[in-house]
């Protein structure tokens, strides 16, 4: 901020002794060329952005062919053709767009950030198998504050390069993954995990309320990108009281809260079993929806309960990938879209993935609904881009400020290269946007206004360095779990 002061005040002065030289080097006859005189302090902004294509994601699904962006302040100011926005502002830095298309951040609305760690380490298992006697028990072992310091800078290294510019995360030691995204320049909603098992952090459900209330305190208002909220894990590792009890902390702190909810036929059975009814018909009867809520998979919702989910503005985060790989089930997402529901996109953790890739999750949710359905019409590939960008921001309760390109928005921006072979030729940009591009193809990231990576080079992150205390760590970890199976 306070560079763009004086880079702003430079200009200003550029400009003043620009036009005193002018009127006195200039004889009568002589009318100086506007153009000729350096920008003044109300034209000049931090960064303007070019794209041969800027696909805005605002409600008329407007894209604009050699666009541009002026960004100030972290905010856009201007957004029109390339030419427009040239002629009316100078900027700091520009980023060029030649072959570029520019579109919002992609919002992963559902991870587990610092499980990167984890890749790998149990793969083709059903989920409880998966949880209960590989995950849970590794993370007991293993997670401490510097494990989930290295997991969630690995984690945003790969969202980052990947076009992610927000993510919705739930794990240990919040404190740890604030300051993180705090460092790296995301945007996140961070929750503090409520589990009622002995956990990397806590030794209960009110252990883990109790400091998942400090938490919230501590970072509610602290940092504009970071939004601190509950993440009470699920109905079958939680109580009916203690459901209820973290969603009225919820509400007494002024926060969402996010929670896995109708995953698995395990949890539909589970749910009929303990409490008498399905998952969601469960929860609305507790009143959790009583606040902001942010459900991840929403795999087996009945009709009834969709119905819910849209009157309760319930934000369902779909999660493809994870889904299929655990065989979870294929999430009724166009039944959910068509009764109005918000749904949004997410990769769930990387060892449940195994990447934190949105773009395939955005080509696999579009093909699953259309083999599920057999009709190859379903869930278009706008669609598809609009709950990776619009959607999803709208669904973790953030699309009023970001997800869509229009003045007056949080300056969350990704330039995607159109260079790579696959992208030869193009008829329809948004077509290739989600059939064709992956992470790979992404150029440059802009989160609030400031870059976090340009062509291709993260600039808030030394990779090297994440790179080697994961490889350590990892070595560690498969040194114990060699001891352990023996």
């Amino acid at each position: 901020m306070h560079m763009t002061r004086i880079n702003k005040n430079n200009m200003f002065v550029a400009a003043l002794f620009a036009t005193v030289f002018a009127v006195v080097g200039c004889s009568s006859s002589e009318t100086p060329d506007s153009e000729s005189f350096a920008a003044t302090a109300e034209d000049f902004v931090d960064l303007i952005i070019d794209g041969q294509f800027v696909v805005t994601m605002d409600a008329s699904d407007n894209i604009i062919e050699n666009g541009a962006i002026a960004i100030d302040d972290g905010v856009i100011v201007a957004i029109g053709s390339g030419e427009d926005i040239h002629s009316q502002y100078s900027a700091a830095q520009t980023l060029d767009g030649d072959n570029r298309v520019v579109l919002p951040g992609l919002v992963n609305g559902h991870s587990h950030a610092a499980m990167t760690i984890l890749r790998g380490v149990a793969d083709d298992l059903a989920l409880m198998d998966w949880l209960i006697n590989y995950i849970f028990p590794a993370e007991v072992q293993f997670v401490d504050a510097e494990f989930v310091r290295i997991g969630t800078e690995l984690a945003c290294w790969e969202m980052i390069r990947g076009g992610t510019t927000t993510f919705v995360d739930m794990y240990y030691y919040p404190d740890t993954i604030a300051d993180v995204v705090d460092k790296c320049g995301m945007r996140a909603m961070i929750s503090s995990t409520v589990i009622d098992q002995r956990s990397p952090d806590a030794e209960n459900a009110a252990d883990a309320l109790r400091k998942g209330s400090d938490y919230i305190r501590r970072w509610k208002g602290r940092n504009s990108r970071i939004t601190p909220i509950f993440g009470p894990h699920a109905n079958y590792t939680l109580n009916a009281e203690q459901l209820q009890a973290t969603r009225q902390a919820a509400i007494e702190l002024g926060v969402p809260i996010s929670i896995h909810m109708s995953e698995s036929l395990f949890e539909l059975q589970y749910s009929k079993d303990t409490f008498g009814m399905t998952s969601i018909i469960m929860f609305e009867s507790i009143g959790f929806f009583d606040g902001p809520t942010i459900a991840a998979h929403v795999v087996w919702p009945t009709e009834a309960e969709i119905k819910i989910l849209a009157e309760r503005q319930v934000g369902v985060i779909h999660n493809p990938t994870s889904n299929m790989k655990i065989a979870s089930g294929i999430s009724p997402v166009t039944d959910m879209l068509a009764a109005g529901v918000r749904v949004g996109l997410g990769t769930d953790g990387a060892a449940s993935n195994n990447d934190l890739d949105m773009w395939e999750e955005m080509r696999l949710a579009s093909f699953l609904q259309k083999v599920e359905q057999m009709n190859p019409e379903v869930l278009s590939a706008n669609t598809v881009l609009r709950m990776a960008t619009i959607g999803g921001a709208t669904a973790i309760g953030l699309g009023d400020s970001i997800g869509s390109l229009e003045v007056g928005k949080r300056a969350d921006i990704i330039q995607v290269g159109f260079d790579d072979v696959h992208h030869v030729p193009t008829y329809d940009v948004v077509s290739h946007l989600v059939y064709v591009t992956d992470e790979q193809d992404v150029d440059s990231v802009i989160v609030d206004g400031k870059i976090l990576m340009r062509d291709g080079q993260l600039l808030t992150i030394d990779t090297k360095r994440v790179a080697t205390e994961a490889r350590a760590l990892a070595a560690e970890i498969r040194i114990a779990l060699d001891e352990r199976n023996r």
